[in-house]
């Protein structure tokens, strides 16, 4: 799972939905806290409702993109 700091603003929704998965930076932006994580209800709600779609999660292993849907 990845972070585009380029795209957050910071609104802090992914640590309070998935706090063992994202933290805020000095800069307050969001950073995983892990790169590779099992699958998580969690963090696929925190990428759904992060308002930038800032966050991307792919399949270990087969590198599918699981978030955000393809277009």
């Amino acid at each position: 799972m990845t972070v585009d700091t380029d795209l957050c603003i910071g609104s802090g929704g992914c640590v309070l939905r998935a706090p063992d998965a994202f933290e805020l930076d000095t800069a307050r932006q969001s950073c995983p806290k892990h790169e590779v994580m099992a699958p998580s209800d969690d963090v696929l709600e925190a990428a759904e409702t992060c308002p930038v779609e800032a966050i991307t999660i792919v399949e270990e292993g087969s590198g599918a993109e699981v978030f955000p849907p393809a277009d």
